[in-house]
């Protein structure tokens, strides 16, 4: 019988600088996972790293070259097992008559071409390490999307169109890869407190912001890291194609039950 202990598995966790992504930096890393945390706050991710032990690694997803040069180190320091595709955001609260174009367009930009260029440049790692592992392996995706990928909402056309189209690219991507030993898993989260989330959308304004969490127990960053680690945790033959998670008092996108509880 071989004595030789089995390696930490490996995840990219982009977005990682703040919120849910520095939450599932921490909570893999409790579990024993090897984990690239990569955002645009190298500040950040030097503090998460101390903190952790995870390896941190600037990178704009936006950046085409970046992400390249990502996929090149990782296959040069061991490959990698998982991708934990966070990177994305809200910005504003328009109506489609009235929408920021450029808001619309660097949302798309993040949300939507970020995950691409990301899963995209990846993938031949995440192939190499499930044929490395044998029929009992696999490698993972994983794309946090949001309630808004399942619903639209007035003054939302904005986010709910890039997180849709986020939410495409996840299935799609599914069905195309059938058969391969890589699971693609889609974590679609409601209202989750963060202390940047609604802040960047409402371009700094912090009452604006609050008010969003007002009146009820919203969700937390750990609550979507657990969520997202459990899924990663499966058997290998164990899919979750799509796990939606809400605060108890929130029934949809815009009914909330603002009753404290």
């Amino acid at each position: 019988m071989s004595t030789t202990p089995t390696p930490a598995r490996r995840a990219l966790v982009t977005g990682a600088s703040s919120g849910i992504g520095a939450a599932v930096v921490r909570r893999l890393r409790a579990e024993g996972w090897q984990v690239v945390a990569s955002a645009r706050r190298a500040d950040r991710l030097e503090a998460l790293a101390a903190e952790t032990g995870a390896e941190a690694y600037p990178l704009d997803v936006t950046d085409e070259a970046a992400v390249a040069a990502l996929a090149t180190h990782l296959e040069a320091t061991g490959g990698l097992d998982a991708v934990v595709n966070n990177a994305g955001g809200a910005l504003g609260l328009d109506r489609v008559e009235d929408g920021d174009l450029d808001g619309w367009r660097q949302m798309y930009e993040l949300n939507v071409l970020g995950t691409l260029r990301v899963t995209q440049a990846v993938l031949p790692l995440l192939r190499a390490s499930a044929r490395a592992q044998g029929s009992d392996g696999g490698a993972d995706v994983v794309v946090v999307t949001s309630t808004a990928a399942h619903g639209a909402y007035e003054g939302g056309a904005g986010y709910t169109g890039v997180k849709h189209a986020e939410r495409m690219l996840t299935t799609t991507l599914r069905w195309e890869i059938a058969g391969e030993p890589i699971r693609v898993m889609e974590i679609a989260p409601g209202n989750v407190a963060t202390e940047e989330f609604s802040l960047v959308r409402f371009d700094g304004d912090a009452e604006r912001a609050a008010a969003v969490y007002e009146g009820y127990q919203p969700l937390v960053a750990d609550d979507i890291a657990d969520a997202v680690t459990w899924a990663l945790t499966r058997p290998a033959h164990v899919n979750t194609d799509l796990m939606v998670i809400r605060p108890r008092a929130q029934a949809h996108n815009q009914k909330i039950a603002r009753t404290g509880v």
